[in-house]
């Protein structure tokens, strides 16, 4: 809520003009001198609370001041980091010598048709395919992503639905990094687009049993999914019918389909509570129900199994746990537990096959596959060959399958696909994810060990390392941490990393509160008005991996984005003593004004995460741990904060502000690098050749930060 506004010139318009000319003059200087952006304050309150925001006209993207300023940083990134261009090839090169670019992924069969993805050398994008009647049959390209990333700095594929009869496919995307996608059809039997072109759409997609209709999201001006319409194929856009609008501003909505193709799934969902509506897929023009009202602090997922829905819950259940519902009548009073709830297990998901369930849960931190018998009742745990792991669904598209797949990786072994026969539990491996230039598993380690939170509270760190740099003790390490929305940071393999691990870090991951790892609880307790326990726990991960002797202070490199970002500007006004470089990439630092501001893209749906500051004590709790807010005159760690142009999650302003700020104020001269990428968003680059450039680009720096620079070459 702005209550005035005070403009201070500290330096003039005319000057910001020539600030790219003044700048590249510096940069060719013996001293490379960093952009100074102007100062333009801002005088924000609420609550009877003033406060002065030095850098909020850096908001209007429309400005070209803004522009130039962003481009001046950028130009000063480049100079800074010349000194890498070498280090960064190289590291390139590395990287891409692990990787088999020549790829095909494991087919998909459904009626008669094999479906997968497969990836050309040379290529940034992939190119998606299918064969009927047999693997051995001629292939067609369904649709090649490089030929629609064609004259695009960015191009990302949001939903890819074939029709239930595989004449159609339906996809979204969208060449701007924004997220705001647009939906085509092909005819696969002609191989030509359709007329019908849907602009606005958000990514979840879903066809009706007619292979006619098809069901789809748009957002509202804040980038909220608020309303679902069913479009038929051959008609314009503008005649499409408006199936629901979500008029609550914290809840957003999806679409989509059961596994049995029975039915169409309208969700609505905040983060704390759930409404589930459902049609026949075979009557898309029939009205939706209601499974279950909503009530706060009531969630629910939904499947279909025979004459029964099969809901993961949490009404009366912390952990959640797995109920049946009658399909005629399937409200909460007549919810019926299918298993025992188990106060130590998460239900995550359940994925209903003709026979049985594929249960997905989370017990002592990790990720377990159960098998639940639908006749008899039985059910299994499968047993996975590694302590530290995690596992996901793969795509199972037929209902009547009594074998299934599901991925399966670790801090050492490569993503895998596994089969499992859902009558004994047998595995068998399918494929795994090739790692060129002689990986060896056997040469490195990985474990799980705890640290020690304020509260007493044991905080899982999972480790990897080379076996030789175990024994060598303190050295490098690289720590990483995410921590909101109950979101789990599960211990994943990549070859990436490798470039750091054989120069002899160790790679750590923190499993601090505000993420799910072990269990919900651990969600509430790093949250709302419990959120400081993200930031504490992680200062505890640091601390103790320092007084264990695996690094020291000069030692230790942090990385986060997004949320995990806001971990990142959180602990370094707390404790930059603790780290030698930061990297916070699209970071979520200004909390507080952003907050504040119900025209941004998210802020109303994550009231209940971060809490609502128009509410006094959480505002004033806000206002607490806000990064932007708490840059004070202290020494800071070398930074390397990214940001989007384009981005609709973290807007660019935010980590462009916090750095302006972090310039102006702290007492250093460590290195500050602001790299905004001009055509991309959230998610940075999009083809798989650029991102390892961004990869190789934040090695370096490391490398270089830490005095490392030519280290294992």
């Amino acid at each position: 809520v702005v209550t005035s506004i005070s403009t201070v010139w500290v330096e003039s318009v005319a000057f910001l003009s020539v600030l790219p000319l003044l700048f590249s003059a510096c940069i060719h200087s013996q001293k490379v001198r960093p952009p100074r952006a102007r100062v333009q304050a801002k005088t924000l309150g609420q609550h009877g609370h003033k406060r002065v925001d030095p850098y909020y006209w850096l908001r209007d993207r429309e400005n070209p001041e803004v522009i130039a300023y962003l481009e001046a940083e950028n130009a000063y990134s480049a100079a800074l980091t010349k000194g890498t261009i070498d280090l960064q090839e190289h590291l390139y090169q590395e990287m891409l010598g692990r990787i088999k670019q020549d790829d095909v992924s494991l087919p998909v069969e459904r009626n008669g048709i094999y479906r997968y993805t497969r990836n050309e050398k040379g290529k940034q994008y992939s190119i998606h395919c299918r064969k009927s009647g047999s693997l051995e049959a001629p292939e067609q390209i369904e649709l090649d992503e490089n030929l629609l990333a064609r004259g695009h700095a960015h191009f990302s594929l949001g939903a890819l639905e074939p029709s239930p009869d595989q004449r159609f496919l339906a996809y979204s995307f969208d060449t701007e990094g924004s997220e705001n996608f647009t939906v085509v059809v092909k005819d696969m039997e002609t191989g030509a687009l359709l007329s019908d072109r849907i602009k606005g759409s958000y990514y979840s997609l879903a066809w009706a049993n007619d292979n006619q209709t098809l069901f789809y999201t748009v957002c509202d001006q804040a980038r909220r999914p608020y309303q679902i319409y069913r479009h038929r194929l051959g008609t314009a856009q503008s005649e499409d019918v408006l199936v629901y609008h979500e008029q609550d501003e914290s809840f957003h909505l999806s679409v989509g389909k059961t596994r049995s193709e029975k039915y169409l799934l309208l969700l609505s969902g905040s983060a704390t509570a759930d409404e589930v509506r459902v049609l026949p897929a075979d009557q898309p023009e029939a009205p939706a129900r209601v499974i279950q009202a909503r009530q706060q602090n009531l969630e629910y997922d939904v499947s279909h199994w025979g004459e029964q829905f099969i809901l993961v819950t949490n009404h009366q259940a912390q952990n959640f746990k797995i109920v049946t519902a009658p399909v005629q009548s399937p409200g909460i009073e007549n919810w019926q537990d299918l298993l025992p709830y188990r106060e130590d297990t998460r239900v995550v998901e359940v994925h209903a096959f003709a026979r049985h369930l594929l249960v997905f849960v989370r017990r002592a931190g990790l990720r377990q596959l159960r098998i639940l018998d639908m006749k008899s009742g039985g059910s299994r745990t499968v047993t996975m060959p590694e302590q530290v792991y995690t596992v996901w669904p793969e795509e199972n598209p037929v209902f009547d399958s009594q074998r299934v797949r599901f991925g399966y990786t670790s801090l050492l072994t490569p993503d895998t696909v596994f089969e499992v026969d859902l009558k004994t539990g047998q595995l068998a491996q399918m494929k795994q994810e090739p790692v060129l230039g002689g990986y060896a598993p056997g040469q490195y380690y990985m474990e799980r060990i705890f640290a020690t939170a304020t509260d007493g509270t044991k905080i899982p760190i999972s480790l990897v390392g080379r076996k030789d740099r175990r024994q060598q003790g303190s050295g490098p390490l690289y720590l990483t941490a995410y921590g909101a929305y109950g979101d789990s940071y599960d211990p994943e393999f990549s070859s990436l990393r490798l470039s750091l691990i054989d120069r002899g870090f160790v790679y750590a991951i923190a499993h601090v509160r505000g993420g799910g790892e072990m269990g919900r609880q651990w969600y509430e307790d790093g949250k709302m008005l419990a959120k400081k326990n993200t930031f504490t726990d992680f200062i505890a991960c640091a601390e103790h991996l320092q007084a264990v002797g695996m690094t020291d202070c000069q030692q230790l490199v942090i990385n986060g984005g997004s949320a995990g970002g806001l971990l990142m500007g959180a602990v370094s006004n707390m404790r930059p003593d603790l780290f030698a470089v930061i990297i916070a990439e699209v970071p979520f630092v200004d909390v507080l004004t952003t907050m504040e501001d119900p025209s941004i893209p998210l802020t109303v749906i994550e009231y209940e995460e971060w809490g609502n500051p128009h509410q006094q004590q959480y505002y004033d709790y806000l206002k607490s741990y806000s990064p932007y807010d708490l840059v004070r005159a202290q020494a800071y760690p070398h930074m390397l904060v990214t940001a989007g142009l384009n981005d609709s999650r973290v807007p660019y302003w935010e980590p462009a502000k916090w750095v302006a700020k972090l310039r102006a104020t702290k007492t250093d001269d460590h290195r500050l690098v602001l790299k905004t990428e001009m055509g991309h968003g959230h998610a940075g680059a999009s083809g798989r050749y650029d991102r390892l450039r961004e990869y190789a680009f934040e090695y370096a720096f490391i490398l270089d930060s830490l005095g490392l620079l030519g280290e294992g070459e």
